[in-house]
């Protein structure tokens, strides 16, 4: 179920059965010159669109801008700054907890994302802890690639090449479900370096082209839809046992 394909009687018909909510969420940013600029939100987005297709779960809207800094000064990234992204997320929270909604379940696709989502998570936390409120809502932060079986499964698909950006899971992922959308390039050095992420300038100096360690041209639309049917059904497995936590006595 898509929330914003719904109306707000469905939502709240929804809320009788289940109080877990999904929110895809990742970065407009670089990937290299074969790399769509949305692949960071779009592998989310597109993982948990086919699981709400066959599992019982709500699926948010994406949060599509994230932490993205470093990236800058390759045309078409946009960022958020650390402090724009935590109130953002807050209220994302909040409004989604004021319906009832208990288990808030983030789907990512940017590993530059995972401090600031906890430090917001933290916050949120604090401030129900400061007010002396009761427990309310838990949030869960889960990357596409950490759900069960997906690392494993790149890992075989592509077991030299694969990198930390622009990789060739990530761009598969994206050629499944946009073919049109499909790149090529003549990549040079096939594999890219790697090394140290910093501030906007140092990273294009040190990575031409915006790759990192990665030879995004192994990538094939059958193995990403490998990668999508695996990740959405561990997805749905994921979502239900946040779902079904137990609250403390």
């Amino acid at each position: 179920m898509l929330l914003h394909l719904s109306t707000w009687s469905e939502i709240e018909a929804f809320l009788g059965r289940s109080k877990t909510v999904v929110i895809p969420i990742g970065s407009n940013e670089q990937h290299g010159p074969t790399g769509l600029l949305g692949t960071d939100w779009l592998c989310p987005e597109i993982i948990a669109h086919e699981a709400q297709k066959t599992g019982d779960i709500l699926v948010a809207p994406t949060f599509n801008i994230g932490m993205a800094q470093h990236h800058l000064d390759f045309p078409g990234t946009i960022a958020l700054r650390p402090s724009t992204f935590m109130l953002a997320i807050g209220d994302w929270v909040r409004s989604l907890a004021h319906h009832g909604f208990e288990k808030i379940y983030f789907l990512n696709g940017h590993g530059g994302n995972v401090a600031t989502i906890e430090a917001a998570f933290s916050e949120l936390y604090a401030e129900v802890s400061y007010s002396g409120g009761k427990r309310g809502f838990a949030c869960k932060l889960k990357n596409w690639w950490d759900l069960s079986g997906v690392m494993a499964l790149a890992n075989r698909q592509f077991p030299v090449g694969h990198g930390s950006h622009a990789t060739p899971s990530e761009i598969a992922v994206t050629q499944w479900a946009y073919p049109d959308a499909i790149k090529s390039a003549n990549y040079a050095p096939q594999i890219a370096p790697t090394g140290p992420i910093r501030e906007a300038a140092d990273f294009r100096a040190r990575y031409a082209d915006g790759r990192m360690g990665s030879d995004p041209g192994l990538a094939t639309p059958e193995k990403g839809g490998e990668l999508v049917a695996l990740a959405s059904k561990s997805l749905i497995d994921d979502v239900a046992a946040f779902g079904n936590e137990a609250a403390p006595e």
